[in-house]
């Protein structure tokens, strides 16, 4: 139990931080996206303005101070704050005019020398083709304005940008992947100290049942031999037959102690063999007939032949037992009581289904395999149960690498599903 424990410990841990550094890295890189995108179309709004308002370095024309200090004037208007009014004169850019048959009239590429006219037409109809104004088109933002003759398209060239992003996307994935291996590392190392408490009060609580169930072995042995002499004398009264069921009852609890705490300290280095588990079943099953018969239930069981399994055969005998007394003793007299094996795909499937004597609270179901605990149904002293028969098939469907479950469809039935995978 501390080993998986241990593991549960580890690979929560391990998890948790995978989680907050995906969250992290997805917020991150959102956020860089988005301030791509932001930056790209207020660039592209920039040159929309530049280019129908202002010539920008004109060939073979000498820049003239007085000019210079106009276009600066003039940027200053259009140019959103904190973007450099360098931005339209360093930017990788080209644009297209097309008519309303999508054939371009003009184009413009001195700002860019990566695109050719072949090119610009692949561009042009892609973008034209698109249902939004804006977007990407392979590195390229567009900006599409279109008036009643024609339409405009400024493709920006945001390679760098994208180049940025995707380096820094990696960067932060390889950086979250070493962050989980390293907080996975530590927590192999840390996690014996942190658990160590837990650790140190289970064996604690184990010994303490396990001495204690010794203990009260020799009381219960003088008591029940002290009853058995008092019969003897005196004759059979309902004092001593009361004396002799509790004795009898707290004897099987001791028993069912020491058992399921062995149990949960079951070396998994144990050698499983391999028995036929349909021939177990249906012997166990048949055991219980003449218990059905005596209390009156209609008992069923559908048991597929030739099942075989990888185990613990004494452990399984011993659930089945406890499956079907459970049901036989929570179930009214003309009640039902089926028990069912199957092989299904790569899973073997038990199952025990009993109609419930009271109502059964779906809520109270997730936790019948607690110890000592009891459904309504089950508050009942003449069954002779004390609650810890189902922690004990917990115990050994876990120790066969199976999984149990337990459900009611309408609240008047109760089933355990036992699967073991092959």
């Amino acid at each position: 139990m501390i080993k998986k424990l241990k593991k549960r410990f580890i690979l929560l841990a391990t998890v948790s931080t995978a989680v907050l550094m995906t969250i992290l890295i997805m917020i991150m890189n959102i956020t860089n996206l988005s301030a791509v995108i932001k930056e790209s179309d207020g660039t592209l709004e920039v040159l929309n303005e530049v280019e129908s308002r202002v010539e920008i370095d004109k060939p073979n024309k000498p820049d003239i101070p007085e000019e210079k200090e106009l276009k600066a004037e003039q940027n200053k208007d259009f140019i959103p704050r904190g973007m450099s009014p360098e931005t339209p004169y360093e930017s990788r850019y080209f644009t297209a005019s097309v008519n309303k048959n999508g054939d371009i009239e003009e184009t413009n590429f001195s700002k860019i020398i990566s695109v050719e006219e072949n090119q610009a037409q692949e561009y042009v109809d892609k973008a034209i083709s698109k249902s939004h104004d804006k977007g990407f088109i392979g590195q390229f933002r567009y900006l599409r304005i279109t008036d009643e003759e024609h339409t405009k398209i400024l493709f920006l060239d945001c390679g760098r940008r994208i180049d940025a992003f995707y380096t820094f996307m990696w960067i932060s994935i390889s950086i979250a992947v070493l962050g989980c291996l390293i907080v996975f590392v530590l927590f192999l190392f840390v996690a014996p100290r942190i658990i160590r408490p837990i650790s140190e009060s289970y064996e604690k609580q184990k010994r303490f049942i396990t001495d204690a169930s010794h203990e009260i072995k020799t009381p219960l042995t003088i008591i029940g031999a002290n009853v058995d002499l008092l019969e003897l004398d005196i004759g059979e009264n309902e004092s001593l037959s009361d004396i002799k069921s509790q004795t009898n009852r707290l004897t099987n609890l001791t028993k069912d102690l020491v058992y399921l705490t062995k149990m949960e300290e079951t070396d998994d280095s144990l050698p499983k063999v391999n028995f036929p588990l349909s021939d177990l079943i249906s012997e166990t099953a048949q055991q219980f007939r003449g218990i059905a018969n005596a209390q009156k239930k209609n008992y069923e069981y559908d048991i597929q032949p030739d099942i075989e399994m990888n185990g613990y055969p004494d452990e399984i005998r011993k659930l089945t037992s406890i499956l079907l007394d459970n049901a036989m003793k929570y179930s009214p007299e003309n009640g039902m009581v089926k028990i069912n094996l199957f092989n299904q795909k790569r899973t073997i499937n038990l199952t025990v289904k009993n109609t419930a004597t009271e109502n059964i609270d779906k809520e109270s179901i997730s936790k019948v395999f607690d110890r000592f605990y009891r459904m309504d149904l089950s508050r009942n002293s003449q069954t002779g149960g004390h609650g810890i028969g189902l922690s004990i098939a917990k115990a050994i469907v876990e120790s066969n690498n199976g999984k149990i479950t337990a459900s009611t469809t309408d609240g008047k039935d109760f089933c355990i599903s036992v699967i073991f995978i092959l």
